[in-house]
């Protein structure tokens, strides 16, 4: 995908350096489900498989849904033979779970016939996959195989913008515009970050801008109540 869209603030008030020193105090060593599950092993198809499971989904649900399924099959060739009644029956009760269910089926499938059961290291190629988004497809190349990108879900596109770090409408013009901003280092841990810091203290509604090492640098664009 070529970059479109390029951040239009200018992060002097609060740089990118304090942003992501002060998010890492207040969210500790805590990470997200995904984040886990790549750490215990980095097999980017139980990477692709939580991701799909973690949309729309609370993280402790995403978790044990994972935990769950991979018990019964955490391989292609396995998941691929499961009827969709038994996925459905392990993933319950994450959002969605009987369309991802058929999703995680044909998902497999076609990575064992197409792809010798190998999960695709690229973007665009995991694009062409139905029920994988460029959420999910930064997420295997990232926390799967790697390589430098930059993961963007609702926490990350909101919490950026309220910082001032990036002016943009789009989570796909947010991960671009991101590139420009972000120093490459921060680039693969920037999502578990701010995965973390969007749901303990830069919450959607009332954010805990009282808690935030970063209240008083933090210009807090567009935000109304808060605590």
């Amino acid at each position: 995908m070529t970059r479109k869209t390029k951040s239009k603030s200018n992060p002097t008030r609060l740089t990118v350096n304090r942003a992501v020193k002060g998010m890492s105090k207040a969210v500790g060593k805590s990470l997200p489900s995904v984040s886990q599950i790549a750490r215990a092993r980095r097999d980017p198809f139980r990477i692709l498989v939580s991701t799909v499971l973690s949309l729309r989904t609370k993280d402790e649900v995403t978790m044990e849904a994972s935990k769950r399924l991979f018990v019964k099959a955490d391989t292609p060739e396995a998941l691929s033979k499961l009827p969709v009644r038994v996925i459905e029956k392990a993933i319950y009760p994450a959002g969605f779970y009987k369309t991802k269910a058929r999703s995680l089926k044909e998902i497999s499938k076609r990575l064992v016939r197409d792809y010798d059961s190998r999960v695709p290291d690229t973007i665009d190629e995991l694009l062409t996959f139905k029920g994988v988004g460029r959420k999910t497809a930064n997420l295997v190349i990232t926390l799967g195989y790697g390589k430098d990108g930059i993961c963007v879900d609702t926490h990350v596109h909101r919490a950026s913008n309220r910082m001032g770090l990036v002016k943009t409408t789009k989570p796909d013009e947010t991960e671009f515009a991101l590139m420009d901003v972000l120093p490459r280092k921060y680039w693969i841990g920037y999502n578990e970050l701010l995965v973390r810091f969007g749901q303990m203290v830069c919450k959607p509604i009332s954010p805990l801008c009282s808690q935030c090492p970063l209240e008083k640098h933090c210009p807090k664009i567009d935000v109304g109540k808060r605590r």
